[in-house]
């Protein structure tokens, strides 16, 4: 087994750890609320981190202006978003489409074929936060 992944299953362990335990640490001083837990993205497919090159996480806000919607698109690492402000619909082809809507957290679908859009009047937010390797795809771009 490689550090990296060592390190990635240790990670996973720890969030569950401290997730399990928020309202007890919440009541002895540490603020914290969990989000989320799971071991599957939104559609049912187990996490799997990339097994080659130096782990590497990348966060980013990705804005849509009402109307906007994303390219047809996977994910090559796993990515957790969480919906700052405003509403998503996700369109997951024979999956469904699903809606988030702020405060929203959950983990997207890797090897499902994917947009969102933005079908309000409002602008949406996201925190994206994508827990990959050096040289793995956080986006890939799909042609239908």
């Amino acid at each position: 087994m490689n550090k990296r992944l060592t390190a990635a299953q240790l990670i996973l362990v720890i969030t569950i750890l401290v997730a399990s335990q928020s309202l007890a640490a919440k009541e002895k001083g540490y603020p914290a609320i969990p989000l989320l837990s799971t071991e599957t993205t939104i559609v049912g497919e187990s996490i799997a981190y990339p097994t080659t090159g130096q782990a590497k996480v990348t966060a980013a806000i990705v804005t849509l202006a009402p109307g906007e919607k994303t390219i047809l698109h996977k994910h090559g690492v796993p990515l957790f978003a969480y919906i700052l402000d405003g509403e998503l619909s996700v369109d997951y082809g024979n999956d469904g489409i699903r809606i988030y809507k702020q405060g929203d957290a959950f983990m997207e679908a890797m090897s499902v074929s994917h947009f969102g859009e933005n079908n309000t009047s409002q602008p949406v937010r996201i925190l994206a936060v994508y827990m990959g390797a050096e040289g793995s795809e956080n986006v890939i771009k799909m042609t239908q």
